[in-house]
């Protein structure tokens, strides 16, 4: 078997290469669906896909604006995909989280355009938070966590979606 080293921007016509390579086990729709956009709140009783945050410090951009809320959709398989084969993170293995953000956040601020090169400008502390939120959220499916209080032994519920202290 011949291996091949692809893109990212070759990844759809290389999955595609593959569907059609592979029998057939269902018989495919002559044109597919759009796939429906993300709903930043979940229908009764449906799925959240899109989970919205507010940064620790907040991504600058060009013009001197800061940015610090933003929102990020639930990662499918490509998403995780995608990224293995990029050559920036065959070259660097750490950049593979940058790319990964990149295409899950769906917006942050008034940009809706995010980016590797965004992702990378970030200050350190906010890609560690995007990090932390977006194994919260894929892996856990919520941005809840139960808590006890270390003087009254309380316990309740956080928002760990960014909310500020209190709100």
């Amino acid at each position: 078997m011949r291996r091949r080293t692809v893109s990212g921007g070759d990844l759809d016509q290389v999955l595609d290469d593959l569907a059609a390579a592979a029998p057939a086990r269902r018989e495919a729709p002559a044109e597919p669906a759009p796939a429906p956009a993300p709903s930043p709140r979940p229908e009764p009783g449906g799925l959240q896909t899109e989970f919205e945050f507010e940064l620790p410090r907040g991504y600058v951009d060009d013009e001197g604006r800061v940015h610090r809320t933003g929102s990020m959709r639930l990662a499918t398989a490509r998403d995780e995909l995608r990224p293995q084969i990029d050559l920036r993170v065959k070259e660097n293995p750490a950049y593979l989280s940058v790319v990964l953000l990149s295409q899950v956040i769906t917006r942050l601020g008034t940009i809706t355009d995010v980016h590797a090169g965004v992702v990378e400008r970030m200050y350190a502390t906010d890609v560690a938070f995007l990090q932390d939120f977006y194994r919260r959220v894929n892996s856990e499916g919520h941005t809840h966590a139960a808590v006890t209080c270390p003087l009254c032994h309380g316990s309740f519920e956080v928002d760990l979606s960014g909310e500020r202290l209190g709100e």
